[in-house]
Order: C-alpha cells, then structure tokens, then sequence
C-alpha cells in the first residue's frame, strides 16, 4: 500500500478513535453528574431506559475503539491492508468502507458461508 494510502487511513482512523473517546467521556459525565429526582416512576423508568440504550451504544463503540487500535497498530507494523485468511492486498474500496477490517471480501464472504452453514436451523415446536 502506497505511503499515501496509509497516512489516509492512520488519520481517519484516529479521527475516528477521537470521536468515540470524546462520547465515551461525555456519556460518563452526564451519567456521574446527573443528580436527577424524579417522584413519577414512569419519568425515573424514561431515564433509565434512555440510559440502558445509550450504554448499549457505548459498548458497541467500546469494541470499536478495540479494532481502530488494532489497526493503528497493524499501519505501525506494515500489515494493514493485508488479508488475514489469503494474505493479499486488501482492496482500498474495501478498506475505504470498513477501515477495520482484517479480510478481502473474498475471504470474509467464505467466512461468513461457513458461519450460516454450521448455524443449526431451529424449528419452532407446535404445541397442541
């Protein structure tokens, strides 16, 4: 991958990881400062499930900033853009869309056919 390419994606990529560390001190702020009383339980109900949410969210994001570091990572060391499972180039398309990712399409796609093929197919019972 050309110089140029790299320096590209190590800057989105850390854009990236700014964002999501920035949201990540933000929600715990708001969550730590918040001195909320509500007497209606269903306000106080209101609020923890907007809470729930947003948690679910940040985990979510959490596992992101985990592969935007691996990938920090893999720019450092020379292997970004390089296919786990054949060990070609990475398409910059592909990157480009998922700059995380650690398979071509190709491989990912197999991989994925291999997953839904061992995924056993459960039937509903019919009670009578």
């Amino acid at each position: 991958m050309k110089k140029r390419e790299l320096k590209y994606f190590k800057n989105l990529l850390t854009s990236q990881l700014e964002n999501l560390l920035s949201e990540a001190g933000k929600t715990v702020t708001g969550m730590t400062n918040e001195k909320d009383n509500f007497p209606d339980p269903t306000d106080r109900a209101t609020l923890e499930s907007q809470r729930a949410f947003e948690l679910r969210i940040r985990d979510r994001e959490r596992k992101l900033i985990l592969k935007i570091k691996e990938a920090l990572e893999r720019i450092e060391n020379g292997t970004f853009g390089i296919c786990d499972g054949c060990g070609e180039e990475i398409s910059f398309e592909r990157l480009k869309a998922r700059p995380v990712t650690t398979y071509c399409i190709e491989c990912k796609k197999k991989q994925e056919d291999i997953e839904k093929a061992s995924r056993t197919i459960r039937v509903p019972r019919v009670h009578t």
